[in-house]
């Protein structure tokens, strides 16, 4: 299985949980790539898949990707361009709208102002999971719900999760593992 974790808005590759992960699948004999985007410089949809064009492998039924906040917006744009499902999608904090922050709202415009075609990302996404912590302040319950309605898959609650990074104390993240159909 190769694994793609994105990273979000203002994140990398060595943040939050990612590298924790990377360790954890890596020693189950999995390949896991964690590539850089450009951000808050430079950030849009058009840099970050030059960006994972460039750092990871192409992407396909035997790919699970993870994207966290608005890594999750990213996954939608690569979902929707592929020719095939990926084996798994794993959404956490994942929003696709709005969420009234001026700055990052800025950022995240060509990721979430975006008319997106909803049937061939659901087709597309393989086994996927929703991940949200119901005291996110960044992402609201309505943002996750919302976004939840439109990926078809229920949000699952992680109680005091925050925006489930290093922020809130996420520096491992054993839920994640826990969903991953490893084969």
């Amino acid at each position: 299985m190769n694994i793609i974790i994105l990273h979000g808005t203002g994140g990398s590759p060595e943040g939050n949980w990612f590298q924790w992960l990377k360790t954890q699948l890596g020693d189950r004999g999995h390949t896991v790539y964690v590539p850089r985007f450009p951000t808050p410089e430079g950030q849009s949809v058009e840099a970050w898949r030059a960006a994972l064009g460039e750092q990871a492998p192409q992407i396909g039924k035997d790919t699970i990707l993870i994207g966290h906040s608005c890594g999750a917006a990213f996954m939608l744009h690569i979902l929707e361009s592929l020719n095939q499902p990926v084996a798994q999608s794993v959404f956490v904090s994942g929003f696709i709208q709005k969420l009234g922050n001026e700055f990052f709202d800025n950022l995240n415009k060509t990721f979430t102002e975006y008319d997106f075609n909803w049937d061939k990302i659901r087709a597309n996404m393989g086994r996927a999971t929703l991940l949200w912590g119901n005291n996110d302040p960044y992402v609201p319950r309505a943002a996750a719900a919302y976004f939840s309605q439109h990926i078809g898959v229920p949000l699952t609650i992680i109680p005091n999760g925050g925006h489930l990074n290093a922020e809130f104390g996420y520096t491992e993240f054993p839920q994640v593992l826990d969903v991953l159909d490893l084969g």
